[in-house]
């Protein structure tokens, strides 16, 4: 039975979409790339910026934490705004903080992740918000989660599990040892969570709250 349950913001919380595709394009503008495709910019949703930066454009390390600048130049007066809940995510929240513990582990810097869920209301579900440092620490998923089951007093393992969108949020489970759950209605392309090793992939909101509910022996009665 789990009892904590770890969630991504981008993409498995809210859809944060246009305020990242925007902002990294405003970057990007910087650096003379114009006009990038939808599609080529939804893969910087999930991983941590810098490294998507040298992944997908083969910046230097140096050139992507000067774009990661860039970048935030326009998120964190525009961007943390344009985001709103999954359907239905705020009352799966509501539901399942009314039955066991709910954690925020995101690569995102903590504080635009707390202001996210301030702005959406949902705050006070989470009983322990972890992110990323703004000075480029603690991005790897698996710091993180191991830092939101530290502030846990860390509780057993297979009481815990990861709920993400991105192969980074299940690959970081399983190096932090924790059971994983993939949700299709993100941003990862298809197959990437079957192939990461998800033990569990929903296509809805609706699935994940009846499985989530299920997993820590609450139902849905």
């Amino acid at each position: 039975m789990k009892r904590y349950f770890l969630f991504d913001l981008d993409g498995t919380v809210a859809d944060n979409g246009e305020g990242i595709l925007q902002s990294a394009q405003y970057a990007l503008d910087a650096f003379g790339i114009h006009n990038e495709p939808v599609e080529r910019l939804r893969r910087f949703v999930g991983p941590p910026l810098h490294e998507s930066f040298m992944e997908l454009y083969g910046f230097s390390k140096e050139q992507a934490f000067a774009a990661v600048e860039k970048y935030r130049e326009r998120y964190r007066v525009k961007g943390v705004y344009e985001n709103q809940l999954y359907p239905g995510m705020q009352e799966l929240l509501a539901r399942l903080s009314q039955q066991a513990v709910v954690c925020l582990a995101t690569s995102k810097p903590e504080v635009f992740a707390r202001t996210i869920l301030e702005t959406r209301q949902v705050l006070p579900c989470f009983q322990v918000v972890v992110g990323a440092q703004l000075d480029g620490s603690r991005t790897d998923k698996a710091e993180v989660i191991g830092e939101v089951l530290r502030q846990l007093d860390h509780p057993p393992k297979e009481q815990a599990v990861m709920i993400g969108d991105r192969k980074h949020d299940i690959l970081g489970a399983q190096k932090a040892g924790l059971d994983s759950i993939g949700v299709e209605y993100g941003f990862a392309p298809p197959g990437e969570l079957a192939e990461a090793g998800a033990q569990w992939i929903v296509p809805t909101v609706a699935e994940l709250e009846k499985l989530c509910l299920s997993l820590c022996g609450a139902g849905r009665a």
